[in-house]
């Protein structure tokens, strides 16, 4: 029943990340950099200090009490993922939401879930057990979903004329978006070496009174301050040099209004991680796998709201049914992960 559960928690987060996307699309008058620093300041501040606060007792007791070493290692690991979530939004830009939410996980759903057990030394025991095979077969159908939704996407590259791309992603371009995606998704898998780092956190909270389900709030707060630090320095430099800064007081675009769809961008994005934490306290020994099943809902979902939004239309037959079949194996890959940590549990 608890596997039962992480894998549910996970697919909301799933929902909450292949979302997010979708109230950036309502801002009017911006630039990205703009709208993705605002929208930032409440995924990456305002919510994890909110929902931390609420959930983990004497929050800043906590994160004045863990090891100095551990705060810094959570955030330096935070800083880095910084890159992939600053590059991602480019992804969603160049590729749409739907390829480009699935190259990018899909290296970062490997990154993610391989590089922990590695680093702690328990990659030999993994692929020793029936549970840990189990685990890696579904990783590999992740992977070979995530790469039959690329070959979909080089189809409807090679089958669209540019207007027909343009037409429904206004700045597609796959060579530039590939590029971009495939560093995003290296570097996003930093998140959780930065939850791997931010264990003695989680750890002490549990000690202060925190429920484990909510055990990894705290450490949220210091990774998403590392990935604020990226995003910040870099989106404000934009402002700068491209003059952008005066969105923020142009009065002709709806400000308030735009301020609002940042913040339900933001807060949708944190609502992943949040959601992340409590399937990541429900997934017993192989809890590192819980990254693969958090990475193939968010494809997943955000392939649907590629469907919804057309980002495919124009695109023959052959290319819808390489993606419905991609999106099929993502999907499958999350039964499978859940088959085994059931196993192991």
């Amino acid at each position: 029943m608890a596997v039962f559960l992480g894998v549910i928690f996970h697919a909301l987060g799933g929902f909450a990340s292949g979302s997010f996307y979708l109230p950036y699309k309502k801002v009017r008058g911006w630039a990205w950099e703009s709208y993705w620093l605002i929208g930032g300041l409440f995924s990456w501040l305002a919510a994890p200090l909110l929902l931390g606060s609420l959930t983990v007792p004497n929050l800043f007791d906590v994160l004045a009490k863990s090891p100095s070493d551990t705060i810094f290692w959570t955030y330096f690991w935070g800083v880095l993922w910084g890159f992939g979530g600053l590059t991602f939004g480019l992804a969603m830009r160049y590729l749409g939401l739907s390829l480009g939410m699935a190259v990018t996980l899909g290296l970062c759903a490997v990154f993610g879930t391989l590089v922990p057990p590695i680093w702690q030394g328990q990659f030999g025991t993994l692929v020793g057990t029936t549970s840990g095979q189990v685990i890696m077969l579904g990783l590999a159908v992740c992977v070979l979903g995530i790469s039959i939704c690329g070959i979909a996407g080089m189809m409807k590259e090679r089958s669209l004329t540019d207007e027909q791309k343009k037409a429904v992603i206004t700045e597609f371009d796959i060579r530039k978006g590939l590029m971009v995606a495939v560093f995003s998704g290296i570097m996003s898998a930093c998140f959780s070496f930065g939850l791997t780092a931010g264990q003695p956190i989680a750890d002490l909270a549990v000690q202060n009174g925190t429920d484990p389900l909510y055990m990894n709030n705290a450490a949220l707060v210091i990774i998403l301050l590392g990935g604020l630090t990226t995003n910040a320095i870099w989106t404000i430099y934009l402002n700068i040099r491209n003059k952008t800064y005066t969105d923020y007081r142009n009065i002709s675009t709806p400000i308030l209004t735009n301020v609002i769809f940042c913040a339900m961008a933001g807060f949708t994005w944190y609502f992943q991680f949040f959601f992340y934490g409590m399937g990541d306290s429900k997934m017993g020994e192989y809890r590192f796998s819980g990254w693969t099943l958090h990475m193939a809902f968010i494809i997943a979902f955000s392939s649907f709201w590629g469907l919804y939004l057309h980002e495919w239309r124009g695109a023959n037959k052959p290319t819808m049914r390489t993606i419905s079949l991609g999106i099929t194996m993502v999907v499958l890959s999350t039964v499978i992960v859940g088959i085994g940590n059931y196993l192991a549990e």
